[in-house]
């Protein structure tokens, strides 16, 4: 039994053994072994044997959870000849873990191309918003937009930049701006003209325009005749010329 217990003991006092599993005793039963020549005592050895076949069947638990794991992610892998075995190794568990990663990262990998199909929906799709007939038309129709698009970028930019208003500002602002802007200038020019003709009333502005409209063509035709009689071809030559004639 000593030569068996020391057997295990070794085999705990191994580097590759896990720090947390050697617990040398400090008993009376450690000083009595050491003085039959044993380096060290041996009660915590059923603790620590109890504990290995804890975790062995810890190991079959898990292995039975990673199997059920892997069934719902691959269910064309149904041969598993470890399920027969009475003691699971942790390379199995090992092996079935890096089968269910491979599977997610090609499924990964497979979700970022897009299928076939999936690509002619969209073609079809462009086809129909931009109105294509062919798909050899989808191509040049594809350059207009993007040139269109630059274009009216760059003109939003301007106009944003002339309106001193900020960069995230929707279009529909950029519109109600250059709206207000358009009724400023018009009720300007509204009041400029009124000013010029001394009236407020735009029937009055009217009967005055309709005024210049009747005495205008017959001066404009006494000053051309003027210009021929007098053989001179600018207006302001008209009242010197008429002065020498007297």
């Amino acid at each position: 039994l000593v030569k068996v217990l020391s057997c295990i003991d070794s085999i705990l006092r191994s580097p590759r053994a896990p720090l947390s599993i050697f617990r040398p005793s400090k008993g009376p039963l450690q000083n009595d072994i050491k003085g039959n020549g044993q380096g060290c005592g041996f009660e915590h050895l059923p603790l620590t044997i109890e504990m290995w076949a804890e975790q062995l069947m810890a190991l079959k638990d898990l292995h039975r959870s990673l199997r059920k794991l892997s069934l719902e992610l691959l269910p064309w892998n149904t041969a598993d000849p470890k399920d027969n075995r009475e003691s699971i190794r942790v390379e199995d568990l090992q092996m079935t873990v890096d089968a269910i990663l491979e599977e997610i990262e090609n499924k990964e990998k497979n979700s970022q191309t897009p299928s076939l199909p999936t690509l002619a929906a969209i073609v079809s799709h462009f086809q129909k918003l931009f109105d294509v007939n062919s798909l050899s038309g989808v191509y040049p129709r594809m350059n207009e937009v993007y040139t269109k698009l630059g274009e009216m970028t760059n003109a939003m930019r301007n106009l944003h930049e002339l309106l001193e208003l900020d960069s995230s500002a929707p279009p529909t602002v950029v519109v109600d701006t250059v709206g207000k802007l358009c009724d400023i200038i018009n009720k300007n020019v509204t009041e400029q003209v009124q000013q010029l003709l001394g009236t407020q009333d735009i029937h009055s502005i009217i009967n005055k325009l309709e005024e210049h409209e009747c005495f205008f063509p017959p001066f404009q035709a006494l000053i051309q005749d003027l210009l021929c009689l007098l053989e001179i071809s600018n207006v302001d030559d008209i009242l010197p010329a008429v002065q020498n004639l007297k």
